[in-house]
């Protein structure tokens, strides 16, 4: 009964405050960066713009989470090494909690990483948050007060890169990918315990950061994901493999995505060499030989996953070239230099892509066979996190606030 009670609170709330979708994971409610918000603004100012500003404590390159009137950030104190989870006030940005999940020496990172590198996720009931806890995968539960429910440690992790994995809700599961430099792993937890329900070994021991996504594609429920070598699916109820891709190369950062328009998979990679593909799923078995649609290299990204946009795929390498194909073909209609470096993770909405570079300078851009820029912002302060969207507004997480921006030009 109170479960019951629980949920009818939830969806009247939802509908209260707006038909805003909420943004629960990494990447949003698809997991590819695509938001249905006609409102949401293509310029901003910050002068103008900036609904509220918020100082972040410590350092964390993960994207806020939004639920309802409650956002979810986490972060890294340098100081006392803590992992937090935060959580704010969407109306005004107000920190109405912060809990400490973790307290553990700082392992060793990238240049370009952080401690708090993995997006939270939420069910609406609890936030479930995911960090290295010395040589082992941490994973927690806390429900929207702040108060512990569960934690686990449900393997080994070892990488000199450091951690970063973000966690996928899946019916009764929290699913985290355990690519690393040893035995790898995908683990499903129970959401209300934490006790593991299926763990399935990863080929190739091999670090890689790569979030899957799940789709239903032709009456089978496929849960994607790059890494370790590979490009794999697998059931995400039983962790069972469905097929499986080799290579193309060693180390993946960037999430795919999916077109349901063309049936096709686009991924993008990676170290030592840079790959796109456009893959066809279904299958069983290995499909290396089968499977692959096109196959480009220049142009590829390591660390900004890509967006599909109608019948157009769009990515943007790390140093700025951003591309623009045919998802279909895989013909480049454009290739064109971004300010800045890029570690964002692309956004689309309305037919638009949002493309966030390390410097804060968001460029809008609209797909089609010529380079149209809509618009480009400054936020004034450097960027690692993934933009945001939600109910008409941007969160963008600087380096040591988060901006809520939301009115300028749409």
């Amino acid at each position: 009964m109170k479960r019951v009670a629980l949920s009818v609170f939830l969806v009247l709330a939802a509908s209260s405050l707006s038909a805003a979708e909420n943004w629960p994971c990494w990447r949003g409610p698809r997991g590819d960066g695509s938001v249905d918000d006609s409102a949401l603004p293509v310029r901003f100012s910050v002068e103008k713009d900036t609904r509220w500003k918020t100082e972040l404590p410590g350092i964390g390159h993960s994207s806020p989470i939004v639920w309802g009137d409650r956002i979810f950030v986490t972060s890294a104190v340098e100081d006392t090494a803590e992992r937090l989870l935060l959580c704010l006030n969407r109306a005004d940005g107000a920190v109405i909690w912060r809990k400490t999940v973790l307290k553990s020496p700082f392992e060793g990172i990238h240049r370009l990483n952080s401690r708090a590198s993995g997006t939270p996720a939420t069910d609406g009931e609890r936030v479930y948050v995911t960090f290295l806890d010395e040589a082992e995968m941490f994973v927690a539960a806390c429900d929207f007060d702040g108060h512990a429910v569960w934690e686990a440690r449900p393997g080994g992790f070892s990488s000199k890169h450091g951690y970063c994995s973000s966690p996928v809700l899946w019916k009764d599961k929290v699913i985290v990918n355990g690519d690393h430099d040893g035995d790898g792993y995908l683990v499903a937890l129970n959401r209300e315990t934490g006790k593991p329900i299926w763990k399935t070994d990863r080929p190739n021991h091999t670090r890689s950061y790569c979030t899957p996504i799940i789709r239903a594609i032709g009456g089978r429920n496929e849960m994607i994901l790059s890494g370790s070598k590979c490009v794999a699916s697998y059931d995400p109820d039983t962790g069972a493999q469905h097929w499986i891709l080799d290579g193309p190369t060693e180390q993946f950062v960037a999430s795919l995505v999916y077109n349901p328009e063309e049936n096709l998979l686009f991924l993008t990679c990676g170290f030592p060499e840079k790959h796109m593909m456009a893959i066809r799923p279904g299958g069983t078995g290995n499909v290396t030989d089968t499977h692959v649609v096109w196959h480009e290299q220049v142009g590829a990204s390591y660390v900004p996953s890509p967006v599909a946009v109608g019948p157009y795929f769009l990515v943007v390498s790390d140093n700025g070239q951003a591309s623009c194909f045919v998802a279909k073909t895989g013909e480049r209609l454009w290739r064109e230099r971004l300010p800045g470096g890029h570690s964002a993770s692309l956004l689309s909405a309305n037919g638009l892509a949002y493309f966030l570079s390390d410097d804060g300078v968001m460029t809008v851009v609209k797909p089609g066979p010529v380079f149209e820029v809509v618009a480009t912002s400054e936020l004034g302060e450097p960027t690692s996190a993934s933009p945001v969207p939600h109910d008409g507004c941007l969160l963008l997480r600087g380096e040591k606030h988060l901006y809520c921006l939301g009115g300028g030009e749409r």
